[in-house]
């Protein structure tokens, strides 16, 4: 059927999903090279452009453009955004396009699950720890606020997060600044915090698993 159509229509080239960008680009400088219609080379830069600026992402249904504006909306700011959905909706990919077109896109994205990591070991993943500090600590490492500098951390699964290491990280949130498990030293860190939940935010709150107060430091998307 794309042959026939590239054949019978006129169209210049087609392409399977996934895009390989690198492939749309060559094609769309030699569309120009060899003259093709100017809305044939227009339809492909913007494939491009619209391709490119999303990543991974693709669709153009209508809750696919409501969260495309999202996006825009949210991503030149360093604020914190709580992103909910259903598992297998891409929350993750949708945090990673966030800080790609952000002025953090240069820093690190680092992403962690807080439903896979043991509540034992959640403080000192957070926040690192001194040699020493617990057992099993033979030496000194960095938490991922400190990993992240000057980019972006994604909690996933945030609502699985134990309710006082949620209240450490509203501290975090409101003052910039964390200490390492065994140390009395504050650090301060420059971080956008990311954070994205399969569970409906408020109906946690409801049940005692999610602070109130951390839901209102954050934007729902």
């Amino acid at each position: 059927m794309a042959v026939r159509a590239i054949q019978e229509e006129g169209a210049y080239h087609y392409f399977e999903k996934p895009i390989d960008l690198n492939k749309l680009s060559h094609v769309v400088e030699r569309a120009i090279q060899d003259g093709a219609a100017r809305r044939d080379i227009e339809a492909l830069q913007r494939q491009l452009r619209e391709h490119g600026m999303f990543g991974e992402l693709v669709g153009e249904s209508a809750p696919m453009k409501e969260i495309y504006t999202l996006i825009e909306q949210v991503s030149p700011s360093s604020a914190s955004v709580l992103i909910t959905g259903e598992s297998g909706t891409g929350k993750e990919l949708v945090a990673r396009t966030v800080h790609n077109l952000s002025p953090r896109k240069n820093a690190a994205f680092i992403a962690i699950n807080c439903s896979a990591i043991p509540d034992t070991l959640m403080e000192s993943e957070l926040f690192g720890h001194e040699k020493g500090a617990f057992t099993g600590a033979s030496s000194r490492r960095q938490g991922c606020f400190e990993l992240a500098s000057s980019g972006t951390l994604l909690l996933d699964e945030i609502a699985e997060m134990p309710t006082m290491l949620q209240s450490k990280l509203l501290r975090v949130l409101e003052e910039r600044m964390v200490r390492r498990l065994g140390s009395a030293q504050e650090i301060s860190v420059d971080v956008r915090v990311l954070a994205a939940t399969n569970r409906d935010p408020h109906e946690a709150v409801r049940a005692g698993v999610f602070r109130e107060d951390l839901l209102y430091r954050l934007n729902v998307i």
